[in-house]
């Protein structure tokens, strides 16, 4: 089937909306550097389930590579606005055999994207890989706000004897000193939390607004539990979309978030405060049907990117 962004012009592209590739990471001057990774620490079971994620979503916008232009509704103007130095750095180098190593890559590259002044934008690959970003962060100084949306709350101490997979991010970052404060949005169903995972994360003083007050009352809540003037990483596993419109993920739960919602969401807290980091995880090739998780993930890459462009 014809592409339909060849009737505007759109040609075959090797990185996000056909940004600008930059190996570079500490290029001066650039406002927001895209990444991938096709994981950072997996569990012998599974490996790097959603290794193909960051290839699909970036297949999914070269479409946009023509139209970056044009008016995008969503955001009220082209999805970048002139001016902005918006650039992709393609992968950084992981293997499946040496998790230590794939946080300490991650870490540096993250860390020399905050050392150029730039906002990291992270797309995986399983969910990780959140660690180290949110790890580099502190290396770089920074006191957060973390802004989980997903439909697991990932408060498992150790799955199979690993301390730092998937299962595991929101306890590990509760164990960071630079993390002051985190929301998580989205939870519904069943997932590997126990009870106990639940209540050390209360104590922990986490906040949760799961999926169904969400479809009651929205997401403000959520956007009233983010300190004035904040910085903020959004970490965003695309299961907490509901599989309607996202079906490429491990673990269809019905009752997720809508498109808007996760939009809605985004641009509140970009306004209420920052947007230091962002990563979107989880997406899984395999699982998607005729390219509509793909498709919705590229359009909401595109519209976060643009938020963050927006922000002051």
């Amino acid at each position: 089937m014809a592409s339909l962004g060849a009737m505007f012009g759109a040609e075959e592209v090797n990185t996000f909306m056909g940004l600008p590739g930059c190996p570079d990471l500490a290029r001066p001057g650039a406002g927001i550097v895209l990444m991938g990774a096709a994981g950072c620490t997996p569990y012998p079971s599974v490996g790097f389930y959603c290794g193909g994620g960051p290839a699909a979503i970036r297949a999914a916008g070269a479409a946009y590579a023509a139209n970056l232009a044009h008016m995008n509704f969503d955001l009220g103007g082209p999805i970048l606005p002139e001016g902005t130095a918006a650039v992709d750095a393609g992968d950084v180098p992981v293997s499946e055999a040496d998790p230590e190593g794939n946080r300490a890559r991650l870490r540096s590259a993250v860390g020399q994207v905050l050392a150029a002044g730039a906002v990291p934008v992270l797309i995986g690959g399983d969910d990780s890989i959140p660690i180290p970003m949110l790890q580099a962060l502190g290396e770089a100084g920074r006191r957060v706000t973390i802004l989980q949306i997903d439909a697991h709350i990932d408060w498992r101490d150790e799955v199979q004897g690993e301390r730092w997979g998937l299962s595991s991010t929101m306890r590990r970052a509760s164990e960071m000193a630079h993390v002051e404060r985190i929301v998580q949005v989205g939870q519904r169903g069943i997932g590997s939390a126990r009870m106990g995972d639940v209540a050390d994360a209360l104590a922990s003083g986490v906040e949760f607004v799961p999926a169904g007050e969400v479809a009651r009352a929205g997401v403000w809540r959520a956007v009233d539990l983010i300190p004035e003037g904040a910085e903020v990483v959004i970490c965003l596993d695309v299961d907490a979309l509901d599989p309607g419109v996202m079906p490429a993920v491990i673990g269809r739960t019905a009752g997720g978030l809508s498109y808007w919602q996760v939009m809605e969401l985004i641009g509140a807290v970009a306004e209420k405060g920052r947007i230091v980091a962002f990563d979107m995880v989880e997406f899984m090739p395999e699982r998607d049907i005729d390219g509509l998780g793909a498709m919705v993930a590229a359009q909401l890459l595109a519209g976060a990117m643009g938020v963050i462009a927006r922000q002051g």
